[in-house]
């Protein structure tokens, strides 16, 4: 299947968990529980950041070293063309903290779950995140914000709000086309771009290994590998 893209298309994509999945990244298995070997409630929640910051360092220092060894698979590079073909007519939005679009080529991005190589302020003192791309041994090596508070990771922890919903929800009101790309539609907000994607006429069209729970959304459903299915997935004219 080939989906059409015209002159007078806006293409709005979100991506998940699963296309950084085939450059090896581990996902959240809502089934288990379990991230990456790890009970979401004690490494992703404010709380845990608050009963255990150095659990909560430790375990994303390993991320932040798994995704620096990870590569751009087809998929995000096909993403990067498509963007470089369209311009101001295409937005990214990713689910992802890695870097996986960027170092792929990708310029128009919003990473509404925050950035694994940011770290910001605990106490949300109005200070802009810094790039921050170290490996922590211990909690004793994290440095501190200007107005004392400890750095944590600029990762939007279940039961946080996720960043610049309102540019989101206007970029999404533009789209003539959505694409969803390795995302269950389990988890919210993410999962009712689709739903408001339709609500002003756009195409919606998903791909993935698998239809996700909100399926019935998509105008298209794509089933399989995002970097064999993307190369190919658009026709432009």
């Amino acid at each position: 299947m080939q989906i059409p893209v015209t002159s007078s298309d806006r293409v709005f994509v979100l991506t998940g968990a699963g296309i950084s999945a085939e450059s090896g990244l581990p996902t959240f298995r809502a089934e288990d529980g379990l991230w990456a070997g790890h009970r979401v409630e004690d490494v992703c929640t404010p709380e845990a950041w608050s009963r255990n910051p150095a659990l909560v360092w430790n375990f994303y220092s390993r991320r932040r070293a798994a995704a620096q060894d990870a590569q751009p698979n087809p998929a995000h590079f096909a993403l990067a063309e498509l963007e470089a073909q369209l311009g101001d007519r295409f937005f990214l939005c990713t689910q992802n903290v890695d870097d996986l679009h960027e170092r792929a080529g990708s310029m128009r991005l919003l990473h509404m779950h925050g950035e694994l190589a940011r770290s910001r302020c605990e106490r949300e003192c109005g200070q802009s995140p810094v790039e921050d791309c170290t490996i922590y041994a211990s909690l004793d090596e994290v440095g501190h914000c200007v107005c004392g508070g400890r750095l944590r990771p600029h990762i939007v922890f279940f039961g946080e709000t996720p960043l610049e919903m309102d540019r989101i929800q206007q970029e999404i009101a533009k789209a003539t086309l959505m694409l969803v790309v390795g995302t269950s539609g389990s988890v919210y907000p993410a999962a009712n771009f689709v739903h408001w994607a339709r609500r002003t006429g756009a195409r919606t069209v998903y791909l993935g290994p698998e239809p996700p729970l909100n399926a019935s959304a998509f105008t298209h459903i794509v089933e399989g590998k995002a970097g064999e299915m993307l190369p190919r997935l658009f026709q432009l004219s």
